[in-house]
């Protein structure tokens, strides 16, 4: 990794104009899926390889290794990763440690410029890294390049951030002094992103930790590391300085746990399932020998979120929103719809409806692009195939229920409904992050919010219904962090929908939005005295 300065690497970067969100291609154009389909074929050539730990921007080798697998083809192998181990904790702590004493006091417009210089680098590869995507996590092309802008969207994004917050100033000046708030880095921080968004919460969290002036150890997902190092070779192309950014795959027992409760770790940014951020904040708020403060964590947790159809709605929305929710990248998203909460008139034909646009749903390799590709491992496909069998006993199977086989073996499961759902039963209480949607019958908008609201999460919710009071009512009391009316839950934007639920969807980190970067700072307020003044 590149330990010189930004400067001497490439020109800098500076924000042009105000942000705009990343277009996205339409692969019906011709032009753009014969691109594609390059893409493709010139990263399969690039699959296996094998990849080190980046520490203090050095390279290491373990004994260890990790390995990432194409789950549309687990024998494919997508790449091979050094395994950090606890003994690389103290390594990477005290990398971090040495590059925050020269990053923390670099200008803000020079980090700044790294994040545009890095944004421009994924721009003009955009699709070598949706096909990255394909590969590692199985994401169709629509998903991937969904992540790829999302991923360009948070860097340009925090870039402005970052500057509108160098500028802050103190509500008023108090007469006789002057007077700044300046909001300073907080040190070495832990970032610890999931695989269903491998490229852009990964990079988001990694992006808003270092143009803050903090630094950061990266431990990625052992499904999904492949991305991570393509991101940091980027950093390393727009000029990072050595020990910003410490990539350290490993088990998340030994190397992840090593680093939460070091003493030096001054906050975690995790987004993944509610008992891992659980057992993190936990973690993280045992104070350690050593230790003089207390440890931040900003946590993204599960969801099990709902789609309220009330009889008024317009039912082709309504039931396009739901499927696109529920079966995009195969439900593997915390804010994917997995349950349709439905009034009683239009509950018959909304479920008839559902059943036909799913049968017309393909599910395969997504290097081929169908609508849905395979679950991301073997385990989490046996815990769905599970969750199913459940739900035949709870209710009605209306569609899908198993995995189809391929000579390849892929992790493939049907988009699977079921109907006549209770609201208290496990398909409607737990999470499980496949492409399974419970639909629950009520009698009322007010029954069918009161069901909205009966879990023990709050990401993402979304309404359908033409009653402008209604509307009004669920923006005040539908309990979500994020809640769409007359549109589908998933698909949030950069900018326009900060990102981050309640209750044990996390701390509401609202990733994306104005508030994110006050979370890797600490504010500090500075009064000076003018001459002459009067002193009182």
């Amino acid at each position: 990794m590149a330990t010189a300065t930004l400067s001497t690497q490439i020109q800098p970067r500076t924000p042009q104009g105000g942000f705009a969100n990343e277009p996205f291609f339409n692969f019906k154009t011709p032009e753009n899926a014969r691109a594609m389909k390059a893409a493709l074929d010139q990263v399969a050539s690039q699959l296996g390889r094998e990849y080190d730990l980046i520490i203090g921007g050095r390279s290491l080798k373990t004994d260890g290794k990790i390995r990432s697998f194409n789950p549309a083809r687990p024998e494919q192998v997508v790449g091979v990763h050094q395994k950090a181990g606890a003994e690389h904790a103290e390594q990477a702590m005290t990398a971090a440690l040495t590059a925050f004493e020269s990053w923390s006091r670099t200008s803000t417009d020079e980090r700044v410029s790294l994040l545009l210089n890095a944004a421009h680098i994924i721009r003009e590869r955009k699709l070598e890294f949706c096909a990255w995507l394909t590969y590692e996590v199985g994401k169709n092309w629509a998903e991937a390049d969904a992540d790829v802008a999302e991923t360009i969207d948070f860097l340009e994004f925090y870039a402005r951030e970052a500057l509108r917050l160098a500028a802050a100033t103190t509500p008023i000046q108090y007469p006789g002094e002057r007077n700044r708030l300046l909001y300073i880095p907080l040190g070495v921080g832990a970032v610890i992103p999931p695989w269903n968004f491998p490229f852009a919460i990964m990079a988001g969290m990694t992006a808003a930790s270092i143009v803050t002036g903090n630094t950061v150890i990266l431990k990625p997902s052992s499904d999904s590391p492949t991305i991570a190092a393509r991101f940091v070779e980027v950093l390393e192309e727009a000029g990072i300085p050595g020990g910003v950014v410490n990539f350290c795959p490993g088990s998340g027992a030994t190397f992840g746990n090593a680093i939460v409760q070091h003493p030096k770790t001054r906050f975690i940014a995790f987004t993944g399932s509610k008992a891992v951020g659980l057992d993190i904040h936990e973690l993280a708020a045992k104070t350690q020998p050593g230790q003089i403060w207390i440890k931040r964590t900003i946590l993204e947790m599960g969801g099990k979120d709902s789609i309220l159809v009330c009889a008024d709605a317009d039912l082709d929305a309504a039931v396009d929103g739901v499927v696109a929710a529920a079966f995009g990248f195969s439900g593997q998203k915390c804010s994917a719809c997995s349950r349709a909460i439905v009034e009683a008139p239009l509950y018959d034909v909304f479920v008839e409806r559902v059943r036909e646009k799913v049968a017309a749903l393909t599910v395969g390799d997504p290097a081929t692009n169908p609508n849905l590709g395979p679950v991301i491992n073997k385990s989490a496909l046996d815990s769905m195939l599970g969750y199913i069998e459940t739900g035949k006993k709870e209710g009605r199977l209306v569609a899908g229920g198993s995995a189809p086989q391929t000579p390849e073996g892929g992790y493939l499961l049907q988009p699977t409904v079921f109907a006549d759902i209770a609201p208290d039963a496990v398909l409607a209480q737990e999470e499980i992050f496949g492409p399974v949607l419970a639909i629950i019958k009520v009698n009322s908008y007010e029954e069918g919010l009161a069901v909205a609201n009966n879990t023990e999460y709050g990401l993402t919710g979304a309404i359908y219904t033409e009653d402008r009071a209604r509307l009004e009512h669920a923006s005040r009391e539908f309990h979500v962090g994020n809640l769409y009316l007359n549109r589908k839950c998933t698909g949030a934007m950069v900018g326009a929908h900060p990102f981050g639920g309640f209750n044990m969807s996390g701390t509401d980190s609202k990733a994306g939005g104005p508030d994110y970067l006050y979370l890797f700072t600490q504010a500090k307020s500075v009064a000076e005295a003018l001459r002459g003044a009067d002193p009182r």
